[in-house]
């Protein structure tokens, strides 16, 4: 039999960020728990920033009987002389039985002890009480609080429970709250709760209750009444997907407004007011005709026939923040960038001040500069290579320096970002300020790069030196861990090298400007970076590993040879080819290859072994514009190398040509393996 469940679970106000963190793992993990008692079924889950709300239209009223099979000692070891053993007696006992009752049964070829019961269903009703504990338990939002003399705790105080099967009321008590048909409608309706006899006049009378239930609804109506506002004031509302999902979090219903500022604060970077907007308030900036103006969307959670007041009231509180913002920026411009007081800032303990991190930082730009001359010469073709370095060195000097702004202080966001405002009042070469601007890029998967090769130089530099740096001082991610964000670094250059098709070594650059540094084992930081490689690139990690296990170390060259291989691989016959060469591969296993592989051509008895030469030697004498083309001429070679197969042996009893046919098939694979070392391949 089957009724309709529902289930609420009443708290305080709910912080939208933990709770949208953990938002992906509720349904699955009520999903687990429904399986894990034999009642599952579909169902839906809703919230608001006071409710939790489980909806199942076809709930079980009772799990399913069943037969449950147990399988004891062998009968060997259960009896002795015919008198049962401790195995026996305690067999029973685990069945809950007399030892007559133990039957016996076949199992993996011996005799052995067994029983067979049937297990009646157990109500649901008894089992949702400890179903909803164990719920309230697993989920995970961080930090949580104590209330009251309970002992348990979650992410806020639970102020009541209801469930309701059927127009049955379920009783039971969890988290020191026991469970009751009522609700409460929207705090401006009333403050008063309303009882509910089942699941339909739920949710009948949240509704007349002024609560939207459904949060897709909630998002709907947001985006629904920004298009209202926008078509009325002829404006652009800026709409970030995670600040709207947040709106929808914390409202119950939810009513945008439009509000406006001082034109005066126009004069602050726009990135200071959307941020003053977005990350303290909650507001939504406005665009019109591409530039922002002085007005903000702020969703409200009241329900009211007069919204006046609470414009004026976030007009004000915006006034004050903005206020605040324009005092510090007028500040940090009257006093300039100065990187003099970053020798006071502590970088981290082992590694000095701020101001040593942007000088390590400059013998790295120093050594890039030197490395791709001629790349920024070609980039910036109107300027000498005096000024490129001075471009560079002052980057660098200046990267650090919005640290010491009060803007930065006060929103640590910024970073960067004012040191490239200030670069600009301060007159500042156009190519300096646009690198301290973009110094930090890429911060995330989809982020921007940053747009020239001097700002992707100095970009590189910061992250470079994190890297040798930390590693220095044993400060190495492990497991899930990575307070310092270095896989991110190693993402961002490589990234930004193969966006710059820049020839980065990992081993001989890292190398080189490791000299620098408190000496470690330069392969643990090697080895740190193929582990990106390997998840960097969308190929099959076969490949990844091949192409790796040739050598190669060039970010660039992986990608283009990474790049190949895939494509040769992902076409039909691949793998009717492939499997000539895995041959080879298995014949020259046992070949050094660090020594001569020297091939004698008088040595030669049989056509099948010259013909392989002569085409071998053609293809790989000839030159190719790209990783695939050889490779495709060198597959080509299945043919040759399979009527050399068919025609020739190779383990004879002459050493000296026994020895050459395996020189011939070791230079054949040796020329793969200049691309990827072909045996690593799984298809």
């Amino acid at each position: 039999m089957i009724k309709p469940l529902l289930i609420e679970i009443g708290v305080e106000e709910l912080p939208a960020v933990p709770f949208l963190k953990e938002l992906p793992n509720i349904e699955k993990k009520w999903l687990t728990i429904l399986e894990n008692n034999a009642l599952a079924c579909e169902f839906k889950f809703y919230y608001t920033p006071r409710r939790l709300v489980l909806w199942h239209n076809k709930f079980p009223t009772s799990q399913e009987n069943r037969v449950e099979e147990l399988f004891g000692a062998p009968v060997a070891v259960a009896y002795k002389n015919g008198e049962p053993t401790p195995a026996a007696n305690g067999f029973a006992k685990k069945c809950g039985v007399s030892l007559e009752e133990i039957g016996r049964a076949t199992k993996n070829g011996k005799e052995v002890l067994y029983f067979k019961k049937e297990i009646e269903g157990k109500n649901s009703k008894a089992l949702i009480g400890d179903m909803i504990e164990e719920f309230i338990s697993k989920l995970n939002f961080g930090k949580s609080m104590r209330w009251g003399s309970y002992e348990k705790s979650f992410i806020r105080p639970i102020r009541w429970i209801g469930a309701m099967l059927g127009d049955e009321h379920v009783p039971f008590k969890v988290y020191n709250v026991e469970s009751k048909y009522f609700s409460y409608p929207h705090r401006t309706i009333s403050y008063e709760p309303f009882a509910y006899d089942f699941a339909g006049d739920y949710f009948e009378k949240l509704e007349n209750g002024g609560v939207v239930l459904y949060q897709s609804k909630r998002k709907e109506l947001v985006l629904e009444q920004f298009k209202v506002i926008e078509k009325d004031n002829n404006i652009e509302i800026d709409i970030d997907a995670e600040l709207l999902a947040e709106i929808v979090a914390i409202t119950e219903s939810p009513k945008a407004l439009i509000g406006t500022f001082d034109e005066e604060f126009l004069r602050l970077p726009p990135e200071v007011i959307i941020t003053s907007m977005k990350e303290h308030q909650r507001y939504f900036p406005v665009f019109k005709d591409g530039k922002i103006t002085n007005k903000f969307i702020v969703v409200s959670n009241a329900i009211s026939d007069d919204y006046t007041l609470i414009v004026k009231g976030n007009e004000k509180v915006l006034r004050a923040r903005l206020s605040d913002g324009l005092f510090f920026y007028d500040n940090d411009l009257r006093d300039g960038l100065s990187f003099s007081g970053l020798k006071d800032v502590v970088y981290l303990d082992g590694l000095g001040s701020v101001f040593d991190k942007v000088i390590r930082e400059k013998a790295v730009i120093e050594y890039l500069e030197k490395k791709y001359e001629k790349n920024l010469s070609i980039e910036i073709d109107d300027k000498n290579k005096k000024e490129i370095n001075d471009i560079l060195n002052r980057s660098i000097m200046l990267s650090k320096a919005d640290l010491l702004s009060e803007m930065v202080y006060e929103f640590t966001e910024l970073q960067g970002l004012m040191g490239y405002y200030y670069a600009k009042a301060a007159g500042e070469d156009d190519l300096v300020s646009l690198a301290l601007k973009e110094q930090y890029l890429p911060k995330s998967e989809d982020s921007e790069l940053p747009s020239n090769l001097c700002s992707s130089l100095v970009a590189l530099s910061s992250k470079i030196d994190s890297l040798l740096a930390l590693f220095s001082i044993g400060k190495i991610p492990t497991g899930t861990k990575d307070p310092f964000a270095l896989r991110r670094a190693v993402n961002g250059i490589i990234k930004i090298v193969l966006n710059q098709n820049l020839n980065f070594d990992i081993k001989e650059d890292l190398k080189n400007l490791s000299s620098e540094y408190v000496n470690f084992d330069m392969q643990i930081l090697e080895n740190f970076f193929l582990e990106r490689i390997n998840q960097f690139f969308d190929a099959n990690p076969s490949i990844i590993k091949a192409v790796v296990s040739s050598g190669e170390r060039d970010i660039v060259k992986l990608s283009k040879k990474i790049e190949a291989l895939k494509s040769i691989a992902s076409g039909s016959g691949f793998k009717e080819v492939f499997s000539t060469f895995k041959r080879v591969a298995n014949i020259i296993k046992d070949v050094d290859f660090g020594k001569e592989l020297h091939v004698d051509e008088k040595l030669f008895e049989v056509e099948e072994e010259k013909a392989l030469h002569v085409e071998f030697t053609k293809r790989a004498t000839t030159d190719y514009k790209t990783y695939e083309e050889k490779l495709d001429a060198l597959f080509g070679l299945k043919p040759q190398i399979d009527n050399f197969f068919d025609n020739v042996m190779v383990n004879v009893d002459d050493l000296k040509v026994k020895t050459n046919r395996q020189n011939l098939i070791a230079t054949i694979y040796k020329e793969f393996k200049l691309i990827a070392d072909i045996k690593e391949i799984t298809v």
